[in-house]
């Protein structure tokens, strides 16, 4: 099957979700280019990824209900923007996204008590649904778990959330008298890594004839570049957002999201460049022409123009 073959494919195979793909087109595209964007042109932009113009609409709009998103008229037209929880929510999905490895284990733990009666389901929900995207286990009875642990963004996610009341959070090490106890039981306990491996090795199936395509035929036009690029981000975001990013030494002999990884950075050096093309040419902002992407942006996997 030609490369063109492929990428005409991927959007069937990988069983895309609206407001999914969408969470994935601005935490790719639209937030490094300063987060706003005109629905006319972003209509235009996804349409290759086969959503029409009904399902953006209702997608956009759940996306401002969940207040990610907020919307501003000028004339006729709308555009939509992050909101601080949006922004706050992108920054910490980016970082797990595009590192190229994740930080040294001290063997602490972050620990997460919820005072689970005095919040609503909507609020348990979300929050056990928000620290899952941190990496945070769920241990049962209201306690969440995380070796290492972010406690900036947990702190942001609680004040966004504003349960901050209703949460302790303790660091913890292991005791040297408990050091003969194995870790994977907790390990087992807070994630299902099946599942999480299955996820990898699902996206290493997708896209592994991809890369083998675009090494035999390295020019891509800029739209199917964009395409590409989109549809590698948002399935291996899909994988990668459920992995709690454990330490080397938690993990099985032969973790598949050590390929998975690999595999996503060489994709994404080859297609980002031009894939930058399609977006410039392609989305409109309140104030006329896409910019030019952030010096962040320029940092992912520790410095793209450095990489390539």
């Amino acid at each position: 099957m030609s490369l063109t073959e492929l990428i005409d494919n991927l959007p069937s195979s990988l069983h895309l979700k609206a407001r999914s793909l969408l969470v994935t087109v601005w935490g790719d595209s639209v937030a490094p280019h300063g987060g706003t964007v005109w629905l006319g042109s972003l209509i235009d932009l996804v349409n290759d990824l086969g959503l029409n113009e009904r399902v953006v609409r209702t997608s956009v709009f759940r996306l401002k209900q969940d207040q990610l998103l907020d919307s501003h008229q000028i004339g006729r037209k709308s555009y939509y923007t992050l909101t601080r929880t949006g922004e706050h929510r992108f920054e910490e999905a980016t970082k797990r996204i595009y590192r190229l490895a994740g930080p040294n284990w001290d063997e602490s733990w972050t620990l997460v008590f919820t005072e689970r009666r005095a919040l609503s389901d909507e609020k348990r929900k979300q929050l056990q649904v928000e620290l899952g995207w941190q990496g945070f286990g769920d241990l049962g009875s209201g306690i969440f778990a995380h070796p290492g642990g972010e406690l900036s963004a947990l702190q942001q996610l609680l004040k966004d959330l504003e349960i901050e009341n209703h949460v302790a959070v303790l660091k913890a090490t292991n005791l040297s008298a408990f050091k003969g106890t194995p870790l994977k039981v907790l390990v087992q306990k807070g994630w299902d890594i099946d599942k999480i491996e299955e996820g990898y090795k699902e996206f290493i199936r997708n896209f592994t004839p991809i890369l083998k395509g675009l090494s035999a035929h390295p020019q891509l036009n800029a739209k199917n570049c964009f395409i590409v690029r989109t549809l590698l981000v948002h399935d291996y975001r899909r994988a990668l957002l459920k992995d709690p990013l454990l330490p080397e030494v938690l993990l099985p002999t032969g973790w598949s999201g050590n390929e998975a990884r690999l595999l996503f950075k060489d994709i994404y050096l080859a297609v980002w460049e031009k894939a930058e093309e399609h977006l410039l040419k392609t989305l409109e902002t309140n104030t006329g022409k896409l910019p030019e992407a952030s010096e962040e942006f320029l940092t992912r996997f520790e410095g793209l123009r450095k990489t390539t």
